[in-house]
């Protein structure tokens, strides 16, 4: 009679339900990560704006000649990506945009805020808001 050695049916099956049942619960984790992706680039719009109105800002207080004059809280957020972002482009990430109306396409988000007057060193919020409606605030800094 020979011995044979090796793993029975039994455990065989049991290594596979176990790897399952693993497999099932890890799943859901990397599954719906687009979600925190989403979020993650309306914050570092939200950013991006924020550092952009403060550099303009500073460079404004320095030089009155210079930056972009920031005078409504409309301005300070639409402004930013129509003149302090236009000025220095390499602020978003080429093929993204901000856009007034409903972004239509994922690389496009919609900036929107609150309108009336704004001095100089005071700051209005932008509301940006992703295609997937992720939103995140900005604070833009008014220049005069």
């Amino acid at each position: 009679m020979k011995n044979q050695t090796g793993f029975t049916l039994i455990e065989l099956i049991m290594v596979i339900v176990i790897l399952g049942i693993l497999a099932a619960t890890a799943l859901p984790k990397f599954v719906d990560l687009s979600g925190e992706a989403d979020q993650a680039a309306v914050n570092g719009i939200a950013g991006a704006i924020s550092s952009a109105t403060s550099i303009n800002y500073a460079v404004k207080k320095i030089n009155s000649a210079s930056g972009v004059a920031i005078s409504d809280a409309a301005d300070a957020c639409a402004g930013a990506s129509n003149s302090v972002l236009a000025n220095y482009p390499s602020i978003l990430q080429p093929g993204m945009s901000l856009v007034s109306g409903t972004p239509t396409a994922s690389t496009q988000y919609k900036i929107a805020a609150l309108s009336g007057a704004c001095s100089a060193g005071t700051t209005a919020t932008c509301t940006i808001t992703s295609k997937g409606g992720k939103t995140a605030t900005a604070a833009a800094a008014c220049t005069n």
